[in-house]
């Protein structure tokens, strides 16, 4: 039942870094981590392996491919070979390693902003030029792709398009002629496609999650596909992702790129993974009736109690995007809440110079802990209306 999500859990006493960035009257609602228990399935597997007092190395975890592969078909229709899924220890981890195995002279990184920070550094790590596609917003705050601007940087050398799909921070769930058209420019200037799809799986109403590598055979040749179970079931300091890459070639370039630093994922992630995916799909199912409810209720508050704020109506992930530069807030919006509602988020600026003036909420927790935190920022952001 829904109802589960409704459970309060004390996270201060578990080194969780979302409960520990601000001081104990600050409630934390920005990382993206979300305040529920992890799907039983996932818990007694958990403890069924830590039973036994030896925690070595392991191997390939049998049935964890093959959860993978369902998962996938049942999900999104995209039927996925088995040696096509390379296991990973995180998702930054897996788009730093498609830059330095694609990087090439002179060439550089290509993503759209405001986009989730460690893209940011991408092309740093990998020696490349760094080159952002700022989005545009249509009549309804919906964010959309500059395509002038987007070829312009796909044509100008580039190694890679990095995409996040559904978009962090902005809740975009790109459609499959915005998908389709990235993936043909792609094509023609032969520039392959790295695609963050770790909130794929949390999806609303009226939306639809299409893995961009499976429109078609020749963009699943030109595409690394980056997954997780970790925002999905809620593990992700469990240490474990995956990326599908189709094109043997393009997967050796990938795995050859570990040069000796990336190992093999977490044991318990891998038996986290298996669990989840083969075993979690009710629980899924579930969580994503609360989260859409979630979303409505922070939506219609914004929308009823903030008159000056401009909230983007997340069509997928539990992270939204609003948009408070009109209360002239100093020295940022993120500062004055943490001072006057205290209430942490994030700050719109981690996610580039389009972020300036707004924040990110996290709406993953107990409908209590999002109204608490609603009505701390209202009552904040009153005063200052009544000053204006």
């Amino acid at each position: 039942m829904t109802s589960q999500f409704d459970a309060l859990h004390d996270r201060r006493s578990t080194d969780s870094l979302k409960w520990h960035k601000f001081s104990s009257d600050v409630l934390p609602m920005w990382v993206a981590d979300m305040d529920f228990a992890a799907p039983p399935a996932v818990t007694e597997a958990l403890k069924t392996r830590v039973n036994h007092p030896i925690y070595g190395y392991t191997h390939d975890l049998p049935g964890l491919a093959e959860a993978i592969q369902v998962h996938l078909t049942r999900h999104f229709d995209w039927q996925v070979p088995g040696e096509a899924i390379v296991y990973l220890p995180g998702v930054i981890v897996g788009f730093n390693l498609a830059a330095q195995a694609l990087a090439k002279p002179g060439g550089s990184v290509v993503f759209h902003t405001p986009v989730y920070k460690p893209f940011f550094g991408v092309a740093g790590n990998a020696g490349l030029r760094q080159v952002e596609v700022e989005m545009h917003q249509d009549g309804h705050g919906r964010y959309l792709v500059d395509w002038e601007r987007f070829e312009a940087a796909i044509a100008d050398l580039a190694s890679l398009f990095l995409l996040c799909n559904p978009h962090n921070p902005v809740g975009r769930v790109f459609e499959q002629e915005e998908l389709a058209r990235m993936a043909e420019i792609c094509l023609r200037y032969g520039v392959p496609v790295v695609s963050d799809e770790i909130h794929s799986d949390l999806i609303y109403s009226g939306h639809r999650h299409i893995p961009i590598a499976s429109l078609s055979p020749e963009i699943a040749k030109n595409s690394i596909t980056l997954m997780a179970p970790s925002k999905t079931f809620n593990v992700p300091g469990l240490g474990f992702s995956f990326a599908v890459i189709p094109d043997p070639e393009l997967r050796e370039r990938f795995n050859t790129s570990r040069r000796g630093i990336v190992g093999w994922p977490n044991l318990m992630g891998m038996i986290a993974a298996r669990a989840a995916y083969a075993e979690g799909q009710s629980w899924l199912t579930e969580l994503r009736l609360y989260l859409e409810s979630n979303r409505d209720i922070l939506v219609e508050y914004v929308n009823t109690y903030l008159p000056l704020a401009k909230i983007t109506v997340p069509e997928g992930t539990y992270l939204a995007w609003i948009d408070l530069s009109a209360y002239n807030l100093v020295p940022t919006p993120c500062e004055f809440l943490i001072k006057n509602a205290r209430v942490g988020l994030n700050d719109g600026m981690e996610f580039g110079p389009t972020g300036a003036g707004h924040v990110r909420i996290n709406f993953a927790c107990p409908r209590s802990t999002l109204l608490e935190g609603l009505n701390r920022i209202r009552s904040a952001l009153e005063n200052v209306t009544a000053s204006l």
